[in-house]
């Protein structure tokens, strides 16, 4: 019997978990059987707005329930998911909701300091009553509808079964990182028999209890976290707590067994005064080291295979399911190429193979998008079908792969290339014994003489302040003298500037130097 295909095929494969929790997020609790219930209801909502296959909804919540029942409600009838980032200005929103052609709009009124209502209102640029939206600012937009969910029963079995595993599940945004976000395309099948694969690499079965720190918005939430954890019939644990002491109390009593997710944003979690007496000894597998069980945490985290993902690739493209400490010639490896793929290294500038030299990724497979929204395949792939990624890497005999950097992201100094995470994570080692705080964040320059400078901005929690010759000393045996930072500016971890995705805003933090 194959695997199936869609997500209500998925859904329908797990109604024997029943009671067992589906999610567990803070105080919230939904079960597989209430999962399958609530997003029936949903979704039968849903069609009396215009909704079915093919339409186009849109989901504006945080992490939680409600997420999980919107994307189920819509996926199962056919509509195509568009999640919308909470961390999204008006500007934003309108930018989304015109590119990615959303009907229907399922939002949150709130969350944190966000007002979604006034936020959606300015979007929109008209009064957002229960009738059918006429705007010109985003003319496809026909309901947002707050609280979306009510009670009852209803039975889309008839729906469901004119979903094929071809038809698009997602449009996933790119972050926008390094230009404007970008709406990638998936289908059912493409998404669900991806994860699978990296379930099986993983080993993440139904007995499990994953923990994932990712906004389900973003592709490593929703298919490493979201998607991957209803293919299995495990149980995901997240958490929107803003207080680390929640967070902290969440893990102790769901005990999770696996974790996932950004290191970075758990990192607060260690600097609360309970942390060192919590019982954590439950996560043994995983990538959010400094939560996890002291016996598994690694001594050196670059001796350990590291992960690779895109949302054009359908999250995880790079991984090894080995989490042993690896030999030091392998310091700093991201791992095997997930199956599923196929890859080269090439010359950006010439398209020829590098042959072990850095170059970049380009992909090929069933697990890729199929296209970003509004545009042809022919302009998102080349004409032999490869996905060009824009990732440097390298991939050594034995066919393990080591991330350099984005390729627009190299500092180009005196002729010489430097990539900046080489640069920060040397850097940020070597100042740990001074501040355990210490993030650093490595840009380029400009300059007269060597085209380029490297530059480096070292934040803490405590102020502490870094200057070049401290600098220059801590790498000095680590990095070549052209790779040492010739400008260090100290900030606090809240002076510096992000965008509204929570990413760094890297123009913005090379301005910082003009002042």
């Amino acid at each position: 019997m194959s695997d199936p295909g869609t997500v209500a095929e998925v859904l329908r494969a797990q109604r024997r978990h029943g009671d067992k929790p589906l999610l567990t997020c803070d105080d919230e609790r939904l079960s597989y059987a209430e999962a399958d219930a609530r997003s029936a209801v949903l979704a039968a909502r849903l069609t009396t707005l215009g909704v079915g296959k093919g339409s186009h909804v849109g989901i504006l919540y945080p992490n939680g329930a409600q997420w999980v029942v919107a994307m189920l409600a819509a996926a199962r009838i056919g509509a195509v998911v568009v999640p919308f980032s909470t961390f999204s200005t008006a500007v934003e929103l309108r930018r989304q909701l015109r590119d990615s052609d959303v009907g229907v709009l399922l939002a949150a009124r709130e969350f944190r300091t966000h007002d979604y209502v006034r936020a959606l209102g300015e979007a929109v640029g008209v009064p957002l009553d229960d009738g059918p939206l006429l705007s010109a600012e985003v003319p496809v937009l026909r309901h947002v509808v707050f609280d979306a969910e009510c009670g009852g029963v209803a039975d889309v079995s008839a729906l469901e079964g004119d979903v094929d595993g071809s038809d698009v599940l997602a449009i996933i945004y790119t972050s926008g990182s390094t230009s404007d976000p970008k709406g990638v395309v998936h289908t059912h099948t493409s998404l669900l028999a991806h994860q699978r694969g990296l379930n099986e690499i993983r080993g993440l079965t139904a007995e499990d209890r994953l923990f994932c720190n990712s906004p389900f918005f973003w592709i490593g939430g929703f298919a490493f976290g979201l998607l991957a954890t209803l293919v299995a019939g495990s149980t995901l644990i997240c958490s929107t707590a803003s207080d680390a002491g929640r967070t902290l109390d969440l893990l102790e009593a769901e005990k999770p067994t696996v974790t996932n997710g950004f290191v970075a944003g758990i990192t607060h979690l260690t600097r609360h005064p309970s942390f060192a007496r919590r019982d954590l000894s439950s996560m043994r597998r995983g990538n959010l080291y400094p939560i996890m069980a002291p016996d598994v945490r690694p001594a050196d985290p670059e001796l350990r295979h590291n992960m690779l993902g895109m949302t054009e690739a359908g999250s995880v493209v790079l991984l090894s399911g080995d989490e042993s400490d690896q030999p030091e010639a392998r310091r700093g490896s991201y791992g095997f190429l997930a199956p599923g793929f196929d890859a080269r290294v090439v010359d950006p500038d010439t398209g020829s193979d590098t042959d072990g030299a850095v170059g970049e990724l380009v992909l090929r497979g069933p697990h890729l998008m199929q296209r970003y929204y509004g545009r042809s395949r022919e302009e998102c792939f080349d004409a032999d079908g490869w996905f060009h990624t824009g990732d440097l890497v390298r991939r050594d005999d034995d066919g393990v792969f080591y991330f350099v950097g984005r390729a627009g992201s190299m500092i180009k100094t005196a002729g010489a290339n430097v990539a900046p995470a080489e640069v920060e994570k040397a850097l940020s080692a070597a100042l740990q014994a001074v501040d355990a705080g210490v993030a650093v964040h490595v840009v380029g320059l400009p300059d007269p003489e060597r085209g380029q400078i490297v530059a480096a901005v070292i934040a803490t929690d405590n102020g502490t302040v870094f200057d070049e010759p401290a600098v220059k000393e801590a790498l000095s045996t680590q990095v070549s003298a052209y790779k040492i930072p010739r400008r260090v500016l100290s900030l606090r971890h809240t002076e510096i500037p992000t965008m509204s995705s929570g990413k760094i805003d890297l123009p913005a933090l090379r301005r910082l130097f003009d002042d």
